[in-house]
Order: C-alpha cells, then sequence, then structure tokens
C-alpha cells in the first residue's frame, strides 16, 4: 500500500496548498491512503465541517484531530455524520465520534487509521497506549486489515518515540504530530514500524509554528497575553510523510519525507 500522511493544516495557507496540491500528488505518487491532520485548519484552532469536506473532496481519506478538536462547536456533530473524521481514542468514554476508522482502498483493502493525545504537557486524559492496545486486539496486520496507522498528536518527543518502540511490529506507522516542525529521524524501526516523531505542519514556516510571528514572539518578551493569535499567510510548505507497505504483513518497506513548497528544502519522494 502507498500511503502519505501529512502534519497539522494551519490556517488558510495550509488549506490552499492542500488542496490545490494533494490531487496531482495523488496521481504523481499513486496513493491508495491519505491521511491528514486537521486540527488546526480553522485559524489555527480547530476544524469546521466545510474545510472538513474540502480536505475530502481533495483526496484526502481521513482527517485526524488532536488538543483542538472542539473548539469549532459544529465539528461534534460532523463526527457523528463523518465517520472519517476522527478525534483522540483517550478522550473519556461518551465524548462524541470515534478515535479510529477502518477504510477500504482500492484492490478491495482496509486500512485502519488510529488517533491519540499524549498526555505529557497536554491534557489529563486517559492512558493513550492502553486505547491504541484495546483498538489492534479487534484487528490483525495483514489479515484484516493490509495497514494500519497512527497519529500520536503529543508534546513530547519522548513520548511518541515511546509509542513507537511500544508499537514497533503491530503497526505499519506510528508518526507525531502537534509541535509543527518536521524531525528527521524518519525510519523504519526493527520490527518493521515506520516512524517519525513529527510530520511537521502544512503552513507557512514564516512563522511561530504557523502564527504570525510578531505578536507570538512578543508573548515571549513580556510573558502578557496580546492581540489574538493568527495564521501566518504567506506561501505554505505541505509537509509529512511518504510509506510503503507490505499487504501480506502490513509492515512498512519504504519510508520517505515529503516538502513540498513554501520555504523549506524541498523533496518529494
Amino acid at each position: 500500500m502507498k500511503i502519505l500522511f501529512l502534519g497539522d493544516i494551519v490556517g488558510r495557507s495550509g488549506r490552499d496548498a492542500l488542496t490545490q496540491r494533494l490531487p496531482a500528488l495523488r496521481a504523481q505518487l499513486d496513493l491508495d491512503l491519505v491521511v491528514v491532520n486537521g486540527e488546526n485548519a480553522s485559524h489555527g484552532f480547530g476544524l469546521a465541517p466545510d474545510m472538513a469536506r474540502a480536505f475530502l473532496a481533495a483526496g484526502t481519506d481521513v482527517i485526524t484531530l488532536g488538543n483542538h478538536a472542539w473548539d469549532r462547536r459544529e465539528i461534534i456533530p460532523f463526527l457523528e455524520e463523518e465517520k472519517r473524521v476522527i478525534r483522540p481514542a483517550n478522550f473519556p468514554p461518551g465524548t462524541p465520534g470515534a478515535g479510529a476508522v477502518v477504510v477500504e482502498v482500492r484492490g478491495g483493502r482496509r486500512a485502519l487509521v488510529m488517533n491519540v493525545m499524549g498526555r505529557l504537557f497536554m491534557d489529563p486524559l486517559d492512558d493513550p497506549f492502553r486505547a491504541v492496545q484495546a483498538e489492534l486486539q479487534r484487528h490483525t496486520l495483514g489479515r484484516t486489515i493490509q495497514a494500519a496507522i497512527l497519529d500520536v498528536h503529543a508534546e513530547a518527543s519522548s513520548e511518541k518515540q515511546a509509542f513507537g518502540h511500544s508499537f514497533d511490529g503491530m503497526l505499519s506507522l506510528v508518526i507525531g504530530t502537534h509541535t509543527h516542525v518536521p524531525t528527521a529521524d524518519h525510519q523504519i524501526l526493527p520490527g518493521g514500524t515506520a516512524y517519525q516523531t513529527d510530520a511537521g505542519m502544512c503552513g507557512d514556516y514564516d512563522s511561530v509554528i504557523g502564527m504570525q510571528k510578531g505578536g507570538a514572539a512578543l508573548r515571549f518578551w513580556k510573558k502578557m497575553p496580546g492581540e489574538k493569535l493568527a495564521p501566518a499567510e504567506g506561501e505554505a510548505t505541505l509537509c509529512g510523510l511518504y510509506l510503503e507497505t507490505d499487504d501480506a504483513t502490513g509492515l512498512a518497506t519504504r519510508v520517505a519525507p515529503l516538502r513540498q513548497g513554501g520555504r523549506l528544502s524541498q523533496i518529494v519522494p
């Protein structure tokens, strides 16, 4: 299976980059599955249903969320309507939506996509490790599903790495989101699971993690709340990870970063 995971979409710049470039990328890379983290799409905070529909129409198969999942209240009923948009699985029982979804791709193959949120320096949610373990007990990689992707929306690199090693050999990909900076540690772990600590954001990198740099930087100088943060509006870089898997095992056979457009060095697998 050929899979593309794209990191946090930030503001209009990120949204435009995704909707304009993804159809061509999907054809160029002959993709079977595209997963996108969309939790910062709406002015940097949350995801609106119309934005989710635009991402799906552009060729996204699954949208994951994170700590800004509920910033746009209208997403709550939408999660019941559109199962391809998932929120972290370790929100408490009874939370709207689901933390995992199985989607069918060409050839009748099935892919599991999961989303969890870390607990270090984040909200104190339920145990994300046990949430993943419980979901994996419902599936068999290489048999009932041909791929399994986990988006770990977390602050601490140590927590993300712990996920990678804990589930090595049980998932096709463990990929981090939330910190908005692409890390240089993409690899296939010893058990066959692809891993990267953070996919980076799809947004304007002439910014402070996607937000206009003046106001964001001033907060560190004054240690006081200033004007409301707003997304930077320059050309976005699409950042993510490309992955190929073996249908027989569900494990990774190739992994490569993707950076297209904007200010960062360019690389397309």
